[in-house]
């Protein structure tokens, strides 16, 4: 039995489906409750301005909480800095300038992002995975033709995986202003250009074939 082992690929670039950001809102004070006062309110405050974003924001999640004193001289307490960090993932990438702006108006608040991404049930990955498998079985039926033979039989198929490249992502950040900037209109406004994304999926397979006319 004469076989012939392949590898298929294929490449796509394609519009994403997401937009991730994280926020992280901040707080510091001498006195601990008025730091954790602070923190919350102005977590309180991010939830209510992405409330009036709801249709346009796929998810939010709470993705980190951080408190802790800052000490001097051994154990003595000197001030109490807290965090609060939210990943925000977004659909509308028609309003993801303005959203993101806005919340840069926060006072205490970073903006890491966007990076942008598909949805993980995407079907571009299926797309790609199918071209993968169209990739090999031409690569063997060439070779085969090379040969003077014919691809009979499909002995095994391996799936290494589809893969994604990802950009850096851009930091804002702001230490003095409101939510209620955006509200008098005061934000600027802000296109972002989506990341187009590059997929990339292979196939590993063994094909059968007739025999090689090598005369």
């Amino acid at each position: 039995m004469t076989t012939v082992a392949v590898r298929g690929e294929s490449v796509q670039e394609v519009e994403p489906e997401l937009a991730e950001f994280r926020v992280v809102v901040s707080a510091r004070d001498k006195d601990r409750q008025a730091t954790l006062t602070r923190l919350r309110e102005r977590a309180d405050a991010l939830r209510q301005f992405l409330d009036r974003y709801a249709e346009a924001v796929e998810r939010r999640e709470t993705s980190g909480l951080y408190v802790h004193p800052e000490t001097k001289r051994g154990e003595k307490v000197t001030a109490y800095q807290g965090s609060v960090t939210t990943l925000v993932v977004v659909h509308d990438f028609a309003a993801l300038g303005e959203v993101m702006l806005s919340i840069a108006d926060q006072d205490q608040t970073q903006i890491h992002g966007p990076t942008w991404t598909l949805r993980p049930d995407s079907p571009v990955y299926r797309e790609a995975r199918r071209a993968a498998i169209g990739d090999a079985i031409a690569r063997a039926k060439e070779y085969a033709e090379t040969l003077g033979a014919q691809v009979t039989e499909l002995l095994e198929l391996s799936d290494p995986g589809v893969g994604r490249s990802s950009e850096p992502m851009a930091t804002f950040q702001s230490y003095g202003a409101s939510y209620s900037a955006k509200a008098r209109g005061g934000a600027p406004e802000l296109q972002l250009d989506p990341e187009r994304q590059r997929i990339t999926a292979a196939v590993e397979a063994r094909f059968t074939i007739t025999a090689p006319e090598l005369g």
